[in-house]
């Protein structure tokens, strides 16, 4: 039972929202200096991003550059580039998502 009629402490609403708010750019922070890794071609080509999904690093090793094929690299280097914004993604998941839980549980933030 909350006391005085019902009603939540408005004050102690306010005071959760700005620490989640503040947890949430913190790991937003985090994300955007984390890189992880995403190959293809059996790690002919590797991408790096960061968790917020910005390229930062492209490898291609020469067995993969065939002057008469650049269609394959291009595969190559955009299922690299696939692969490591998923990646992000799930870091995304792992940091966000039990912030966006908790934001859940205030009235008239349903997230």
């Amino acid at each position: 039972m909350i006391p005085g009629g019902g009603q939540p402490n408005m004050q102690q609403l306010l005071q959760q929202a700005q620490k989640m708010q503040q947890d949430l750019a913190r790991a937003q922070q985090e994300l955007a200096a984390t890189e992880v890794d995403g190959q293809a071609g059996g790690g002919l080509v590797r991408a790096t991003v960061t968790g917020s999904g910005e390229l930062r690093g492209l490898v291609i090793d020469p067995k993969a550059v065939d002057p008469e094929d650049t269609e394959t690299l291009a595969d190559l280097i955009v299922a690299a580039v696939q692969a490591a914004n998923d990646n992000a993604q799930q870091l995304q998941q792992a940091k966000l998502g039990p912030l966006a839980q908790g934001m859940g549980g205030l009235p008239g933030l349903g997230l």
